[in-house]
């Protein structure tokens, strides 16, 4: 059996269609890129993904259209959007904007950094928050914007009931410096009971480069692959 079929067989499973046109969209617009970047945790990853270069209307718009997508798919029910500081709120409000198009118009919230002495005041802006909410992230990396987030919501009345994220990098947290056997996404899911689903993850950009058979991408994929049997999570 080649070491093509093998890979088929075992780590990088099932397409995922809208996964793939996801990340062909992340590498064509440089949000995806390849070569060596260091992550939060001091690691250094032969992948980084960066929200920040889906920088023009049509871009965001494609991007508002993945997560909706994903987000309707996944069966997920919510009562409005919550986008947290900083690039939750543009990825919020393209979300809001998306849905409503769609046939689902729902309240859009978000939060300042700093606390706004005059005029209304306080740290929320938006709708006021209520029900189920959803809050909109493009990667999870330690899970902090979740965690702020959950503590606006219920501080409001609120339930923090699901996150949606971009792109799950299936690696594990770190606690005080250290790694630990669980990722950012599970963490929030067995730990705080919360709802997540991500337009694409780890392993759907395996498969993608392994698929691609363009010069150089069989190396970063070979890279991709070490990098997560090093840090990569236990996913069902």
């Amino acid at each position: 059996m080649s070491e093509q079929v093998i890979e088929q067989a075992g780590a990088d499973q099932v397409e995922d269609r809208l996964a793939q046109e996801f990340v062909q969209f992340s590498v064509d617009c440089g949000a995806l890129r390849f070569g060596e970047f260091k992550t939060k945790a001091g690691r250094l990853s032969p992948y980084f993904f960066n929200a920040g270069r889906f920088d023009d209307g049509a871009k965001l718009g494609q991007l508002a259209g993945f997560y909706a997508r994903r987000l309707l798919g996944s069966g997920i029910e919510f009562d409005m959007i919550f986008g947290p500081a900083y690039k939750g709120i543009p990825l919020g409000a393209a979300l809001a904007v998306e849905l409503a198009r769609r046939g689902h118009n729902r309240p859009f919230a978000y939060n300042r950094k700093e606390a706004k002495d005059h005029g209304e005041g306080g740290t929320l802006v938006g709708a006021a928050l209520r029900g189920r909410v959803l809050i909109v992230d493009d990667v999870m990396s330690a899970g902090t914007a979740v965690r702020e987030s959950i503590g606006l919501i219920q501080a409001a009345g609120a339930s923090a009931h699901a996150v949606v994220i971009a792109l799950d990098r299936q690696e594990k947290a770190t606690e005080n410096g250290q790694d630990v056997q669980h990722s950012a996404v599970q963490y929030v899911q067995t730990q705080l009971g919360l709802q997540v689903c991500a337009i694409a993850r780890l392993h759907d950009l395996m498969h993608y480069l392994l698929q691609q058979g363009a010069p150089g991408l069989s190396e970063v994929h070979q890279r991709v692959k070490a990098y997560r049997e090093r840090y990569g999570v236990e996913t069902t």
